[in-house]
């Protein structure tokens, strides 16, 4: 029978032959000892479920390999060969073992061949904290598992056991210890001695793995990732997902690129990827552009069309990354996805919105027509009506007739320029500005609707042009609601507008107007103010009195404003109570020479004189096929002084009597609804005639844009219904004026 130090003695040579060199020159050392009760494991992977003892910390088995000497020997030689430590030394004596063993550096235990503790190192101990006369003499299976340490009871006696039966080193591996704010993963080996098939003892060393466990789950997670990254890269049908080498060509192929594309790997790989490219972009080398920006921007995105193995085409979205590996570019990852689909629902989208589009413009003019009608023979008979003679209430009832036509005729053009600027057909057309008189023109008609004690006053800069190049009507319809607002929220004090000029340093050949709106009215809501300029939005009073209007005026003033390059806005008014609203726009200047004898011809408090003067000697014909509005339109001409008016009900009419008498007219007031023939086919025909007469149309189709169509047709200028007499007069001295 072999004493207990013999034993460790033996065990003690056999593991110092298995000590690297550095270490046997060195003579052993705390390293050396340390990994004395550490003989070499073979890793596999047979995991065990954690610990079931409420009373322990948790730990983790993760699994149980049996020793194999001859690969451990291998595994761990090195090329120096070790030296035998005990050639040049004296055999250690009993006291010198047992000095060793318990200085060991490594928790290690000893048991005896019934399984109780012989000895315990001092390491072990302050590992768990007992005494060794709590420990020696009791049963392995007495200590707190956590504290040997072991996973749980059952399976710290099936290794042992095991290792028992089989006479070789087995290993209890990643053992995880909760130190409450960190954790510490342990691994512990159990070697049994024997003599001639005889247990005499079993050595437990335990081992901090800690490190060592964190790379191997490190490992395991990015092996994980790995194959679940390349499981999800093959099964993907609806991405074509592959590599690219650093040229451009074809590396890897998954399932979704075969199916998309129609190549397989064999016949895909090694091949540039520009081959899914069409001609026109292989021209312009647009693949290798793209691999240029992928690089510079760290990736890149485009949408087009791709072709086929089957020369088909589909239609695109691909995203191109560049990979690096330790800093180097090593490649590129290439995705792209069908969305042929969705092109074609796009293209079908935009198609029933363009339609819708036609549809609803179709619908408006037609409306706009239909109402227009008989609002142009209501309000052109109120303006005759005023010219009679009445007394003082009849004037009253005519003055509010008209003003309930004004309301619903700008109700009309609201919702039709609206329509307009939503659907983005809406354009400026460039003409003469006068913006003094603009302004000027807007605050006399204002000034009609103030309260009693409110003061409208109006200052311009001494520096702003007389003339400049804009849209003239659309300039007077922001500043025309501007003004008109101001006005209508005012019960109290005063509404300033000023207009003042900026030349742009950007631009010599430009102007910035700016006009401001200051009033004292009622102001704007707080919660309201963000929401001026939505469409359809109108607020509300500390009385809760609500006023009248669609809630789109403010709306098209901002859409206005931004496409003659300018904006509008709105800030409390920091005086008083109220607002200030404020339009700034760009005018260009030019050579505005005729356009100034158009304004002078057509402006002036003896308009109605000139016209009187000049009808008696010009005959003119109208083409309208309304019986009512063109009742109207006769006795109006007549009041204005024309004598001689000639009538047709439709073009054809229209074009027949200007066969018969080619040089007697000297303009044409020409409707464009009329059946057998419109107005534009019958003005078409006039011109085919060379004949030069002035063609004015006359309709309610107000659209944006149907002006443009007419004076296209070969008309000359055109009035919108109902006609005003004043517009009517200026128009008509304009072409037959002297």
């Amino acid at each position: 029978m072999f004493s207990l130090f013999d034993c460790i003695s033996r065990l003690f040579r056999s593991l110092m032959h298995q000590l690297p060199t550095s270490m046997a020159i060195n003579g052993g050392g705390d390293e050396a000892l340390a990994n004395m009760f550490a003989p070499l494991s073979l890793k596999s992977g047979a995991s065990r479920p954690q610990s079931k003892e409420p009373s322990s910390p948790m730990m983790t088995v993760v699994r149980v390999n049996e020793h194999k000497p001859e690969s451990a020997r291998r595994s761990h030689s090195h090329s120096i060969q070790p030296l035998d430590p005990f050639e040049s030394a004296s055999p250690a004596t009993d006291s010198d073992l047992g000095r060793i063993f318990s200085l060991t550096p490594l928790p290690t235990i000893v048991l005896n061949a019934n399984l109780r503790v012989a000895q315990v190192s001092d390491s072990h101990l302050a590992f768990s904290g007992y005494t060794r006369a709590e420990v020696v003499g009791h049963s392995i299976y007495d200590l707190p598992t956590y504290k040997v340490p072991a996973t749980d009871t059952t399976s710290l006696h099936r290794v042992l056991t095991h290792a028992i039966k089989t006479g070789d080193l087995q290993i209890i591996d990643d053992i995880v210890i909760d130190n409450g704010d960190d954790y510490t993963v342990y691994s512990v080996h159990i070697t049994p001695i024997q003599d001639q098939g005889k247990l005499l003892y079993v050595v437990l060393s335990v081992h901090d793995v800690t490190k060592e466990s964190s790379a191997r789950q490190t490992n395991r997670e990015l092996a994980y990732m790995n194959e679940t990254y390349k499981v999800l890269v093959d099964t993907v049908k609806d991405y074509a997902i592959f590599m690219l080498d650093t040229t451009g060509c074809v590396a890897t192929w998954n399932s979704g690129a075969a199916m998309i594309k129609g190549y397989s790997s064999d016949e895909i790989i090694g091949r540039h990827f520009s081959t899914f490219y069409g001609e026109e972009d292989r021209i312009v080398d647009k693949p290798g552009k793209e691999l240029e920006v992928c690089l510079k921007e760290g990736k890149v995105e485009d949408e087009g069309w791709r072709y086929r193995k089957d020369g088909s085409r589909f239609w695109a979205n691909v995203m191109i990354t560049p990979i690096y590996t330790a800093g180097r570019h090593v490649g590129f990852v290439k995705v792209t996805r069908d969305l042929t689909e969705r092109k074609a629902a796009e293209s079908r989208l935009i198609a029933a919105f363009e339609e819708s589009s036609k549809l609803k413009s179709d619908f408006l003019a037609n409306m706009s027509h239909e109402i227009r009608t008989p609002m142009h023979g209501m309000l052109m008979s109120i303006q005759m009506l005023a010219g009679t003679s009445l007394d003082e209430r009849q004037k009253e009832y005519i003055n509010i007739i008209e003003d309930t036509g004004s309301v619903l005729l700008q109700i009309i053009n609201d919702v039709l320029d609206y329509s307009k600027l939503s659907s983005g057909t809406f354009t400026i057309t460039p003409g003469v500005v006068d913006v003094k008189e603009v302004v000027g023109a807007v605050s006399r008609n204002c000034r009609s609707s103030l309260k009693p004690g409110v003061d409208l006053r109006v200052n311009y800069s001494d520096q702003l042009p007389k003339h400049l190049n804009g849209d003239p009507l659309r300039y007077r319809q922001i500043i025309q609601n501007l003004i008109g607002n101001a006005v209508k929220f005012t019960d109290e004090g005063s509404v300033d507008v000023s207009v003042k000029v900026t030349e742009t340093p950007q631009d010599s050949s430009a102007y910035e107007i700016t006009t401001m709106v200051i009033d004292t009215g009622i102001g704007v809501p707080e919660d309201a103010a963000s929401s001026l300029f939505t469409p359809f939005t109108r607020f509300a009073d500390s009385s809760r009195k609500r006023y009248q209007g669609t809630g789109l005026g403010l709306s098209i003033c901002k859409s206005l404003a931004e496409l003659m390059d300018g904006s509008v806005g709105f800030a409390p008014n920091p005086d008083n109570h109220g607002s200030v609203f404020w339009l700034t726009v760009k005018m260009g200047t030019g050579d505005n020479s005729r356009s100034d004898r158009r304004l002078s011809e057509t402006r002036g408090p003896d308009l109605n004189a000139q016209i009187q003067e000049l009808a008696p000697r010009k005959q003119l014909l109208l083409v309208e096929d309304n019986i009512m509005n063109q009742t109207i339109m006769l006795k109006m001409l007549n009041m204005m002084g024309f004598e001689k008016v000639d009538t047709a009900w439709n073009g054809s009419e229209a074009v027949r009597k200007v066969k018969q008498k080619p040089l007697s007219y000297n303009a044409i007031l020409m409707d464009i609804n009329m059946p057998v023939m419109d107005g534009v086919d019958a003005t078409k025909a006039i011109r085919g005639m060379s004949r030069d007469v002035p063609i004015i149309a006359m309709t309610g189709n107000a659209l944006k844009g149907d002006s443009d169509l007419y004076l296209a047709s070969g008309m000359n200028d055109y009035i919108a219904k109902p006609v005003h007499r004043q517009h009517l007069v200026s128009v008509l001295l304009k072409w037959i004026g002297p």
